[in-house]
């Protein structure tokens, strides 16, 4: 087994873009950095606030940077470096880009004392849909079926 171990100067990047963001109050303290090759193809901070964007997670717009350099919706091959263990729309996002490993700075036990707390969504995930704070409740399975078997169908579509 191969022992992987960061390289600094991308999680130090990650730090002095969270803290840059921080001072010109575009968000919260989050930077993320992906690296390819040793090289880094995607930056993004916290923008939550200054862009009213409640997705606008650093890990997510790195992602989103990152695809749009690459001209692709996977990235494969690459090493996310993030200050903070991602909340689970961030790491959701990292399982559909497929990245190969991330690197976290602190745990996300150490963002909830800094007044960031994702434990509610981890707890909601374990509940039935009924259960929920915001309830699921299914309506027009049978159009909803339909518009799979349409994907399905489709011969030119691009698998992900």
């Amino acid at each position: 087994m191969t022992d992987h171990k960061p390289e600094q100067r991308f999680m130090l990047r990650a730090i002095e873009i969270a803290r840059q963001s921080v001072d010109a109050n575009v968000g919260g303290p989050f930077g993320s950095v992906i690296v390819r090759g040793g090289e880094i193809i995607g930056e993004g901070t916290n923008r939550v606030t200054s862009t009213n964007d409640p997705t606008a997670h650093a890990e997510v717009v790195a992602i989103r940077d990152a695809c749009t350099r690459l001209g692709t919706f996977q990235l494969d091959g690459c090493e996310i470096y993030a200050t903070c263990e991602p909340c689970p729309m961030c790491l959701g996002a990292i399982y559909w880009a497929r990245a190969d490993r991330v690197y976290i700075a602190c745990t996300r036990q150490d963002a909830s004392a800094a007044g960031f707390d994702d434990e509610h969504i981890y707890s909601e995930l374990a509940l039935k849909h009924e259960q929920r704070r915001i309830p699921m409740t299914t309506a027009f399975r049978d159009e909803g079926l339909e518009l799979f078997n349409h994907w399905i169908r489709k011969p030119d579509k691009i698998d992900y």
